[in-house]
């Protein structure tokens, strides 16, 4: 059996960082399914999927570390192509990836204690980010 379906959520950008376990766990407990996997895919090329210990310290840490790794004021191609000043997001996007895939069993996903999925919106601007989950299983 396969069953999706779609959230939404707003976010701030500047690798705004939202926690949807919840969102994920309601999704899984609707599909019935009690074995297989999940998959939690952001529909979108400036924003990603993966998963922290979610705390406050940690996710300025996170965020600090995107900006090091990837400056928000660094120039790039696209930016001085399209104008939109977001290259850095799209970058950011690509090293981190669009999604993840967790095993699902008893009817709960397998995380670790301390590990929640989250959205991470790196674009230079305030978004409404949809993000696909899809259950599959028995």
């Amino acid at each position: 059996m396969v069953y999706g379906e779609e959230i939404s959520l707003s976010t701030k950008g500047f690798s705004d960082i939202k926690d949807i376990t919840g969102m994920v766990h309601n999704i899984i407990d609707t599909s019935g399914i009690k074995e297989g996997m999940v998959l939690v895919s952001v529909i979108g090329s400036t924003a990603s999927i993966s998963t922290v210990e979610y705390e406050p310290a940690l996710v300025e840490d996170v965020r600090d570390q995107l900006e090091k790794m990837v400056p928000h004021t660094m120039p790039s191609r696209h930016s001085a192509t399209w104008g939109d000043d977001n290259g850095f997001s799209h970058i950011r996007a690509t090293l981190m990836g669009p999604g993840i895939t967790l095993p699902v069993t008893g009817g709960r996903m397998v995380l670790g204690t301390w590990q929640q999925i989250i959205v991470i919106d790196h674009d230079n601007r305030p978004r409404n980010r949809r993000i696909f989950i899809q259950v599959m299983g028995e």
